[in-house]
């Protein structure tokens, strides 16, 4: 199908904190000769060109979290509450990389009280209603965006390794995974989600989640055979019927975030002297060649 835009929505956070341990896991931490931390924000500009040199797009944005607190947090107040503070180093650089990416041209966007996942699935959703004919490309690396994956959406999961990305559309999520976009949330309802720090079905994991939902199709699906399932995993998911739901809730990425756009805005294309001036500011050398290329 040929579009007239291809979108590149950025989730910044992942990003970012993948640039900040790449980098910094040899315990050298790149900073400006005034001591201003820069590593991952350096990393952050390299995995973005990266990607926009490998998918071309038309237009980019990215998305970021504001803050820890969140209506997920409101309703279950233990949801990432086994995260510890970001390292020292890499505080700073969380407004930082928000001034160079608008230095560059490219829109931030964030709402207070959602998280990036939700601006991002706001965004991809409005994009495929106002304009239909575009295609909208996820940069990520969190596999809980396979679920805003559809016929216009496709998520790109960032790999281990320089350039090396797994393009997420339905065929491939269906191949890899054997899950459908919604089943990517059942699945989470059932087994909980130990790095977002909620329980699901206690006793009940990956391979028992998939295989209920390869039978049963939806977590409604084995509900309403309950009767027919073996009696300790009945009796499992009966003791924890409120969890089951909470945990589907707390997975799912909302798509009704009050967030304004205009399309016109996120057009690709650098801002080559304010970016220029931000990067020489941040004794980025040897990045200023990629603000030529673009």
């Amino acid at each position: 199908m040929q579009t007239s835009n291809k979108v590149l929505i950025v989730d910044g956070m992942a990003v970012l904190f993948r640039a900040f341990y790449a980098t910094s896991y040899s315990g050298y931490i790149r900073k400006t000769s005034t001591g201003i931390p820069t590593n991952a924000v350096y990393g952050f500009i390299q995995y973005l060109y990266d990607a926009i040199n490998t998918f071309n797009p038309s237009h980019v944005v990215c998305c970021w979290d504001m803050g820890s607190k969140t209506f997920r947090t409101e309703q279950y107040p233990a949801y990432k509450g086994n995260r510890g503070e970001p390292p020292n180093e890499l505080i700073p650089q969380f407004d930082l990389v928000k001034e160079v990416v608008a230095e560059m041209g490219i829109p931030n966007i964030g709402i207070v009280g959602y998280e990036a996942d939700d601006c991002i699935g706001t965004l991809a959703a409005k994009l495929t209603v106002d304009h239909p004919d575009s295609e909208v490309l996820i940069l990520t690396g969190d596999h809980d965006m396979l679920q805003l994956v559809s016929e216009n959406v496709k998520v790109v999961i960032m790999k281990k390794g320089k350039l090396n990305y797994a393009i997420y559309d339905i065929e491939l999520l269906m191949t890899e995974k054997q899950l459908t976009p919604l089943q990517v949330i059942d699945i989470k309802g059932f087994m909980g989600d130990t790095s977002d720090n909620y329980p699901g079905v206690k006793g009940i994991g990956e391979k028992s989640a998939l295989k209920l939902l390869l039978e049963y199709g939806s977590i409604e699906g084995v509900l309403d055979n309950l009767e027919q399932l073996p009696k300790g995993v009945r009796s499992k998911i009966e003791a924890n019927l409120d969890m089951l739901h909470l945990s589907r809730d707390l997975a799912t990425i909302r798509l009704d975030v009050p967030i304004t756009y205009e399309l016109a805005e996120c057009v690709w294309e650098v801002q080559l002297d304010a970016a220029t001036r931000k990067f020489e500011e941040l004794e980025f050398g040897g990045l200023t060649k990629l603000l030529v290329q673009a």
